[in-house]
């Protein structure tokens, strides 16, 4: 393994303590117990919603933008595997888990592009048990739009611990009518009895493309007990109706990847380059023009916990928010209200879609931008969000100064 590789492994060393805690929780359990009711300690979590990690997808926007632009079809599939690929890199620092949203809470940003184009995502949670996360994202210069329903389940597996991403995800080339229907891998916290804790993707996930004739099948390998690498991948690129491979895509899809073309059998060649590509960043409205319930101000207080390394008062002011998510379910069950979302809607098909349905979407990007902006970035006053508004909330800010290590 090479020193990038090894550098690359997402992996955590326990202390005595946090082990102890673990193995506390642990005893409680059994094999193949569905997690999603166990409340874990806060030094697992990361410092931020799953409904703002399902933004790690839209870190390199622009292979999705090219890969629009591309007249040849299969071209434009390899681009849409590019970007798909390009996400995985993206990780907190250790083996983490994001909160868990509360029903009604979302997540909202904007992307600017070097082109002056832009992005627009909204992420709600749609449903608390079982845990729907719905996702909208929408570039209107580009004609691109990302629709999700992501359905996690976290099982427990005796020495670790399996989060199982069902539901959909389906990008829209609306220029080229097409479509690309996602799944995702499954993904393992190893060593959760002894040992450093890591975090491993596996089994098969797929792109495919009806309209193109193209399918994209890959293998996210898990490494063996004794041999084999972390973070390896398998992939094909091939046609629906013949099963003819045209491409394989291989390496390691934490660092480096690469494509090779079997029908002129040339040399494989780097597809991409964890070390060479930038994030986009993605632009939120400061802390007081958010609604309640949106994710950074609705969980502001804990993160500033963990980041200060708090866990005490992250605990206490996590319990809090979870507390009122109990309350306002009783009162909803004890008045027999139905909770309904504010950004999505229930369909005939079983999933999510947005309530902004596309083929309502103008195809002019300048009347396309203002009706996608108007659903997503509208205050309850009827005003937009101020994006250009400074941070002054003093407990965001004091999450955000740096801390100062022990030597």
């Amino acid at each position: 393994m090479s020193k990038h590789e090894d550098h690359a492994v997402v992996e955590e060393d326990l202390d005595d303590g946090s082990r102890s805690i673990i193995k506390s929780i642990i005893s409680q359990l059994c094999k193949d117990m569905d997690l999603s009711r166990i409340t874990f300690p806060t030094f697992v979590l990361e410092p931020r919603s799953f409904t703002e990690r399902v933004t790690d997808f839209m870190s390199h926007p622009d292979f999705l933008i090219e890969a629009s632009k591309c007249e040849d079809p299969v071209m434009r599939f390899i681009g849409v595997v590019k970007y798909y690929m390009s996400g995985w890199h993206i990780h907190p620092k250790g083996v983490k888990k994001p909160y868990n949203p509360v029903l009604g809470e979302f997540f909202r940003s904007k992307y600017e592009f070097d082109d002056d184009s832009n992005a627009f995502f909204v992420a709600e949670q749609v449903s608390h048990h079982p845990p729907i996360t719905a996702m909208f994202y929408h570039s209107p210069e580009h004609h691109v739009a990302i629709e999700g329903d992501l359905r996690p389940k976290s099982r427990f597996l005796v020495t670790s611990v399996g989060m199982f991403l069902e539901g959909y995800a389906k990008i829209h080339f609306n220029k080229w009518n097409e479509e690309y229907m996602v799944t995702y891998p499954n993904m393992y916290a190893r060593g959760i009895l002894f040992g450093k804790m890591v975090l491993e993707l596996g089994e098969t996930s797929t792109v495919t493309c009806q309209q193109s004739d193209l399918m994209f099948e890959v293998e996210f390998k898990t490494k063996g007990m004794i041999w084999g690498t972390y973070n390896q991948i398998a992939g094909k690129i091939k046609r629906i109706s013949t099963k003819e491979v045209l491409y394989e895509i291989t390496g390691n899809w934490q660092t480096t990847m690469y494509i090779q073309d079997k029908r002129s059998k040339s040399e494989p060649v780097v597809f991409f380059d964890s070390s060479k590509e930038s994030v986009v960043p993605q632009i939120v409205a400061c802390t007081s023009e958010q609604e309640a319930n949106e994710s950074r101000n609705l969980w502001k207080n804990v993160t500033k916990a963990i980041v200060e390394n708090n866990l005490n008062d992250a605990t206490t002011h996590k319990s809090a928010i979870e507390e009122q998510q109990r309350e306002e379910a009783k009162q909803r069950e004890t008045t027999s209200e139905r909770f309904v979302p504010r950004f999505f809607q229930l369909e005939i098909d079983g999933f999510y879609h947005p309530k902004l349905s596309l083929n309502t979407i103008p195809d002019d990007p300048a009347e396309a931008k203002e009706k996608i902006t108007s659903w997503i970035f509208t205050k309850p006053d009827g005003a937009q969000q101020d994006f250009a508004k400074a941070e002054d909330d003093p407990v965001v800010l004091a999450s955000k100064k740096p801390r100062r290590h022990a030597a």
